[in-house]
């Protein structure tokens, strides 16, 4: 039994339209709303489709170019046309059935964050065409969950062109990466990240496009800027960039605005996602747009992350002065990048990264604390790199992980951190850089390290609190010392050698508290007397005490 079906497309200044499905061409009849419609009898099964449309783009003006839907949720890793399904006379992308919608999911304040690309994380071997990719990284969820991360932070993972890339330029907004699984894979991630109370956030790319983009094919200057929008970023232009200033005063809309939107409605209505990264908000430059767009979407019932990617990074962008919850703090890494090195040690700058309220930020959730991204190397690598290898370079990182995951802040690994690999970023975001799985049982103390310290992390509340004072520092020693608590009377004392000396019994003064404290590194106790401390400090290490 067939049943009508509509196709649309939403064209307002295009003068022809047709669709192509299974080969057969029709004709769409043009609306007021500037939506071209055709119904068509279909019965239940699955179809392919493609849009035939008259351009009206400058450079094709006028020109018949076949093109996707620019809301196609599916595509044909093959023929790359359009996967359309009908069940019981209706158009739906699969018949996937959530389980684990009611389990509950950890608050923002208490993420650890895992940074991975979908391809690389399966690991070396592993076939860049080979569509199982969203299974195999289901497979690992025990390990993650071992691990401690309780939320994964996904590089881009809608459709791009060819079967491997980061993903940051995409070209198709509602389409998963075909050569990742299918949607019905992504979901049985997402809902079995759930069920261990693992969040997924995705990075979402809204300030440009491949060139082969359809809103570009269909009609470029109704979508995107004529002319270059952000002129005095010549480093970081990567293609056509979207227009928010665009107004199409026929329909009194903003097209772009309505179109984002859809976007991030859709993926949080269709896959439960929990948070969302947007890249490059320095470049787009509109927060009039985000402010509108948060008010757009429809979370209910769990939390959600709105992360800004603004580099340099800017407490502007977040709550109360901006409208994102978060930004990616790059300069908590780049000033502790050089303290690990040994290249330069600047603690003025070091402790307002560290309390990123001295940078104007809001509190611990409004900043994302890495050592490492996709954009940047592994820590291990930066000391490669500068000569530093084998144990001595184990002992920074280690160093690193420590105060990042005792600072205020969402702390956040890029994936491999926690085994040390060891491979340069590549050349080319179409290079894989697949990881090295191997190296978890070279190096399972680094791994048994981090593992530690992340549940040091959920274990003391204080460390997920605002609360931190800086309450001894020696900068000719370069040593630097803070304190962390909660309203319950919980204090974890963090105290920093950033030297290549190693001191022993060094004196500690205005200690927060007298009595008795554990070394978290080796369980022994410490005494306090009058707010002395006397403590061996190797070199690049820190020592955390513990209130007992």
């Amino acid at each position: 039994m067939s049943h009508p079906i509509e196709f649309n497309v939403f064209a307002p200044r295009n003068e022809a339209v047709e669709l192509i499905l299974d080969g057969q061409t029709s004709p769409m009849q043009k609306g007021e709303d500037g939506f071209f419609r055709v119904q068509v009898d279909l019965e239940d099964g699955q179809y392919q489709c493609k849009l035939r449309v008259r351009s009206n783009s400058p450079a094709l003006q006028g020109e018949w170019v076949e093109t996707n839907d620019p809301y196609m949720a599916e595509m044909d890793r093959k023929t790359e046309n359009e996967i359309v399904r009908i069940k019981d006379g209706r158009r739906i992308l699969d018949t996937f059935v959530w389980k684990n919608d009611d389990r509950p999911l950890p608050e923002n304040r208490d993420l650890i964050l895992y940074e991975m690309h979908i391809a690389d994380f399966c690991g070396q071997g592993t076939d860049i065409s080979d569509p199982t990719k969203f299974k195999q990284v289901l497979e690992k969820l025990d390990y993650l969950s071992e691990l401690g991360i309780n939320a994964i932070a996904l590089m881009p993972v809608t459709e791009y062109d060819g079967d491997y890339r980061w993903g940051y330029m995409p070209l198709h907004f509602f389409a998963l990466e075909s050569s990742y699984g299918k949607p019905e894979d992504f979901k049985h991630l997402i809902d079995e990240c759930h069920a261990r109370g693992i969040r997924v956030l995705v990075d979402c790319i809204f300030n440009h496009t491949n060139e082969e983009s359809s809103l570009l094919k269909i009609d470029r200057d109704y979508w995107y800027y004529h002319d270059r929008h952000y002129p005095e970023d010549d480093a970081n232009y990567w293609g056509p960039e979207l227009s928010y200033e665009t107004v199409d005063s026929d329909r009194r809309i903003r097209p772009t605005w309505n179109f984002v939107r859809d976007v991030v409605q859709f993926w949080i209505r269709e896959y439960h996602i929990d948070g969302i990264r947007y890249d490059a908000v320095r470049q787009i430059a509109n927060y009039e747009f985000f402010g509108w767009l948060f008010e757009q979407i429809e979370v209910t019932g769990k939390p959600f992350y709105q992360i800004a990617e603004h580099i340099p990074d800017s407490s502007e962008v977040c709550a109360p002065k901006g409208v994102f919850d978060a930004c990616w703090h790059e300069s908590f890494r780049y000033f502790l990048k050089d303290a690990l090195t040994g290249e330069s040690l600047n603690l003025d700058e070091l402790k307002k990264a560290i309390d990123a309220r001295q940078q104007g930020y809001a509190g611990s959730t409004s900043v994302i604390n890495y050592l490492a991204t996709h954009d940047r190397e592994h820590m291990i690598v930066e000391l490669g790199d500068v000569g530093i290898f084998d144990q001595p370079a184990f002992d920074r990182v280690k160093f690193g992980a420590t105060l990042q995951l005792t600072a205020p802040g969402i702390p956040m690994l890029w994936m491999g951190d926690e085994f040390g690999q060891a491979t340069h970023k590549t050349a080319t975001t179409t290079e894989p850089n697949q990881l090295d799985w191997s190296l978890l049982d070279q190096n399972r103390d680094l791994f048994e390290f981090y593992k530690r310290a992340i549940a040091l992390r959920h274990e003391k509340s204080s460390l997920r609190t605002d609360n931190i004072e800086f309450f001894f520092e020696n900068a000719e020693d370069k040593i630097l010392a803070y304190v962390r608590w909660n309203d319950e009377g919980e204090r974890v004392v963090v105290v920093a050698n950033f030297s290549d000396q190693s001191y022993e019994n060094y004196a500690i003064a205005n200690f927060p508290n007298d009595g008795a404290w554990q070394d978290w590194n080796d369980q022994t106790s410490i005494g306090v007397n009058g707010g002395n401390l006397s403590i061996d400090l190797p070199s690049f290490s820190a020592k955390v005490l513990l209130s007992e």
